[in-house]
C-alpha cells in the first residue's frame, strides 16, 4: 500500500486558519458493520440511540454501555449497504465488539470490523468536493464509484473506500493529504464525544455530553445500562461533563501515555483528569477534550501535571448542555 506514504502531518499554529480542503487517512477510526435479519431489533436493545427510527439518509450519535451504564464506546450510526455501520475510535473497537457480540448467539445478526479504507474530507469546501464526486446524488449518504460518502458535520465527510480503489480516488483530489491529527482537531473543536480505550468503562453517556449531540433516546425503551442513563436525567445524579480545554505546551506530549491535567484549588493543585483527545499546535499551544465536574467555574485554572509551569483554561462548547 504505497499510497499510505502520501499522507503526512499538517503543521498548524493556533492562530492559523484550517485548510479549505484536506484529505485525512482515518486509521485511528474503525467501522463496525451490522447485518442479518435481526440487526435492527438487536441493536435497539443494546445502544442509547433509537435504531428503529433511523432514517435511510440520517447519521446519529449513539453509545453502547455496560450493565452499570458506563460506556464501552460512542459512535456515529448510519445505514450502510444491507445493514448498519458504527464509526468509532479504533483503539476501543476490539473490546467494544466483544461486548456488542455477547448476546448475539441468540439472534440472527453478524458484526464485523470493516476492512474498507476510511478517509476524511474536511474544510469549508468539503461538501463542494463531495458534490463533484457524486454527480446528481445529494443527501448525507451517497453512493460513489467504489466508495460511500457520509456527511458528519458541515465541514466533515467520511469516505468509505474499497482498498483497491484508494489510489485512483486520491488522484482526483487537489488538496493536502494529512494524517488523522487534522481530523482529531476538527473533532475536538466540535466537542465530539469519541471514547478511546483509555476512557472505556469510565463514564456514563451524559458525562461525555452524548445527550447534547442527540445520542440518547429517552423514549425508545430498554437497552443495556438504560436504568442508569434515565436516572441521571430524571434524578440529576450526573455531576460531570466533557469540555474543550486549551493551554500552553512547550514540550511535546506523548500520545501513548495518559496526559493528566490538574486544577487549582486555592493555592494548591488537585488532579482534574486525563485528556481523551489532544491536538498540539506548532507554536507550543494545545487543545483537548476532557471530562470535568459540571459545576466547575469556567475561569478555573488548569495545568499539565508533567509541565506544572503551563496554564490551561476551559473553552465554551459549540452546543448547549441544558436539558430540554
Amino acid at each position: 500500500m504505497q499510497w499510505k506514504n502520501l499522507f503526512s502531518r499538517l503543521e498548524l499554529s493556533s492562530s492559523e486558519a484550517l485548510p479549505e480542503l484536506a484529505v485525512s487517512l482515518l486509521d485511528n477510526l474503525s467501522l463496525v458493520t451490522i447485518t442479518g435479519n435481526d440487526k435492527k431489533s438487536y441493536l435497539q436493545g443494546q445502544v442509547t440511540c433509537d435504531v428503529v427510527s433511523l432514517q435511510a439518509d440520517q447519521v446519529v450519535w449513539g453509545g453502547h454501555c455496560d450493565a452499570k451504564g458506563k460506556l464501552w464506546s460512542t459512535f456515529r450510526l448510519f445505514h450502510f449497504q444491507d445493514g448498519y455501520a458504527m464509526l468509532q475510535d479504533q483503539s476501543a473497537v476490539e473490546v467494544e465488539l466483544q461486548e456488542l457480540k455477547k448476546y448475539a448467539i441468540f439472534s440472527k445478526v453478524d458484526m464485523q470490523i470493516s476492512e474498507k479504507v476510511l478517509l476524511g474530507i474536511s474544510g469549508i469546501k468539503a461538501t463542494d468536493c463531495i458534490d463533484s464526486l457524486s454527480g446528481e446524488a445529494r443527501g448525507a449518504l451517497r453512493a460513489l464509484e467504489n466508495a460511500t460518502a457520509v456527511q458528519l458535520t458541515d465541514k466533515q465527510w467520511l469516505l468509505i473506500v474499497e482498498p483497491e480503489a484508494v489510489e485512483s480516488l486520491l488522484a482526483k483530489f487537489n488538496a493536502p493529504l494529512t494524517t488523522h491529527s487534522l481530523w482529531d482537531l476538527y473533532d475536538i473543536l466540535q466537542a465530539a464525544p469519541r471514547i478511546p480505550l483509555s476512557a472505556q468503562g469510565e463514564h456514563i453517556p451524559q458525562a461525555v455530553n452524548l445527550q447534547a449531540v442527540g445520542g440518547i433516546s429517552f423514549k425508545k425503551g430498554c437497552y443495556t445500562g438504560q436504568e442508569t442513563v434515565a436516572r441521571a436525567k430524571y434524578r440529576g445524579i450526573n455531576k460531570r461533563a466533557m469540555y474543550i480545554v486549551s493551554g500552553d505546551c512547550p514540550l511535546a506530549l506523548n500520545a501513548q501515555l495518559p496526559i493528566t491535567l490538574e486544577r487549582s484549588v486555592g493555592e494548591n493543585w488537585r488532579k482534574a483528569g486525563e485528556l481523551m483527545h489532544c491536538y498540539q499546535f506548532s507554536d507550543q499551544q494545545a487543545l483537548g477534550l476532557m471530562v470535568l465536574p459540571n459545576d466547575l467555574a469556567p475561569e478555573t485554572e488548569l495545568r499539565l501535571a508533567e509541565q506544572p509551569e503551563t496554564r490551561w483554561r476551559i473553552l465554551p462548547l459549540p452546543y448547549s448542555l441544558a436539558d430540554e
